[in-house]
This record gives C-alpha cells, structure tokens and sequence, in this order.
C-alpha cells in the first residue's frame, strides 16, 4: 500500500475523458462522463489532490468533466486541489496556424479557463514543442499569462534536456520565477531521462514528473509477448502507439518485475509505481485508472 507521502506525490490524468488522449480518431474508446465522475470521486477519496488534463485530451471534454467536478465539489476542496492543463499539442490547432502562437495561446487558454471553471491554472504545461513558432514569441505569451494572474506555473512536457535549458535561459524573468516542472515518460522501460534530465532537474529546482509510468499498461502485467492483447485495452486499440515495447527485452524485464513485486507482496502495478517513485530526482508522477478496481491495484486505497 503506498504511503500518504507516495500520494502526495501523485497526479490523477484525466487523459482518457471523452477520448484516449488528444487524437480525435480515439475518442469513440474514452471514458464516458459517468465513468469520469465515479473515478474522480474515488481519486478523493483514496487522497489524489493534484489533477492533470489538457486542452485537447477527448476535444475539450476532460477539461469539461474535471471543470465541472472540481466546482461540485465546493471551494473549500477546491482550495486543497493543484490542476495543470496544457497547450500546444497539434490536435488543437486549426490549419494554417501554428500550436503555439500567441493567437493560439492565448484562445486556448481562456477556453481552458472557462471549461475547467477556474479563474487561474495553477500549473500550465507546454504540450509539445511548436518547432515552427519563434521561441521567443511562446515565452512571451506564458509570460504575458503570468502577468495577467491566468496561470501560477509553468512547465514543459515531452521535452529534451537541451529544451529545458534554453526555455529557461531565455524565459523572460516574470516566467523564469514561475518555471517549475518537467512532464515526460519515465518507465521502467523508458529510462532515457535517468542518465541527464531527471539529475538535472534536481540538481536545478525542477520538479520532474513522470507520465506512462505504466508504460501505457505494459507494467500491469496483463500483455505476453506473440499474444493477442485483451479486447478494450490501449495496445487493441492503438498498438503502433507501443510497437517500440513489444520485443523480448520489455517482455524480460516485466517477468522480473512481476517476480519483484511477488517477493515483495506487491501486484505489479504498483511495484512499477514504486520504480519509478524511488528513482532519485522524481518529484512525481501521474496515473489514469479505468475502473475502480485498477486503485487498489495500485496500491491506492480508501484509509
């Protein structure tokens, strides 16, 4: 069972609401409402506070659900409870635009503001790196947020060592003050970020958090290597998205992690949480339970 301190450490993504992730070609396999709202409900209960979605996450939808759940549940637990949201993943950006323009920066975020029902994100992530938009002109417009009170922090995902560096050399000094967190995959089978970003991080003030730290259900144990995955899951229904972990050394290193976790009395959920919770310089990371019962296999439970 992991601790009050592990908990703390965890956000609850709100990436599968009304879609599996930004593509529209996913959002016939999402999470209904319903379903939404009977996880966020548990998430409170188990003691999940910090929740993270984005503009594009099921069209808009997960910022609608999380929005409208967080004013239901009344503004003194709105005062305990840390959002972050994004912007700049291409799914969002209309033809002939660029992700992150200023134009586009600053739609997204009202409409993000407006969905989730809030007056200020706390933590606003650049998705992706718009490789087309001046650099300058993206810093300036996060800046400009920050001077407006739209949004408290800010943080990078999917990006490189070198990213991190340069949008913190040239962050105006409004925005450098509030650049706090790194969001990118770390697994068990993605340890690329172990060797320079994550001891980086640390040794600099950033807070590093980890996305698919279940290797996009890989870490659960439930997929074997020449074998047909279960109908519903994310590897039936995007198996490109995982063709990198489908060889004989992922599968390898899972049979370990499933003989670990045994030894230890854990399932193997949660002993791929604790890899990646233990790994020096992770300030946290982030889960997306389907159901209530992949909870308690994480080692999260009603105390």
């Amino acid at each position: 069972m992991l601790s009050e301190l592990d908990i703390s450490r965890i956000w609850f993504g709100c990436g599968n609401f009304g879609g599996m992730g930004s593509s529209p070609r996913f959002r016939h396999v999402g999470d209904s409402e319903g379903q939404a709202l009977e996880l966020l409900d548990h998430a409170r209960r188990v003691g999940l506070r910090r929740f993270d979605t984005a503009n594009t996450y099921g069209g808009g939808a997960s910022e609608t659900v999380l929005g409208n759940w967080l004013r239901a549940q009344g503004p003194a637990f709105r005062e305990t409870v840390q959002v972050a949201t994004k912007v700049g993943n291409p799914n969002g950006c209309p033809f002939g635009e660029t992700p992150l323009s200023r134009a586009q920066i600053a739609h997204h975020l009202n409409e993000s503001l407006r969905r989730l029902r809030i007056e200020r994100i706390d933590l606003y992530y650049i998705h992706e790196f718009d490789r087309l938009t001046p650099l300058l002109e993206v810093l300036e417009a996060m800046a400009g947020a920050i001077e407006a009170g739209k949004i408290d922090r800010f943080g990078v995902s999917n990006a490189s060592l070198t990213d991190v560096k340069v949008v913190r050399n040239r962050a105006p000094a409004k925005l450098a003050s509030r650049f706090e967190y790194v969001q990118n995959e770390y697994n068990l089978l993605t340890l690329d970020d172990a060797g320079a970003l994550i001891p980086w991080c640390a040794e600099n003030g950033f807070r590093y958090t980890a996305f698919s730290p279940l290797a996009g259900g890989l870490l659960t144990g439930k997929y074997r290597l020449g074998e047909l995955p279960p109908p519903g899951s994310r590897l039936a229904h995007a198996p490109e998205m995982y063709s990198g972990y489908l060889n004989q050394e992922s599968f390898a290193a899972i049979d370990h992690l499933r003989r670990s976790a045994e030894q230890r009395n854990m399932t193997v959920a949660e002993a791929a949480l604790r890899f990646v919770l233990d790994t020096p310089g992770v300030d946290g990371l982030i889960i997306a339970p389907r159901c209530l019962e992949h909870f308690e296999g994480l080692g999260l439970v009603v105390r």
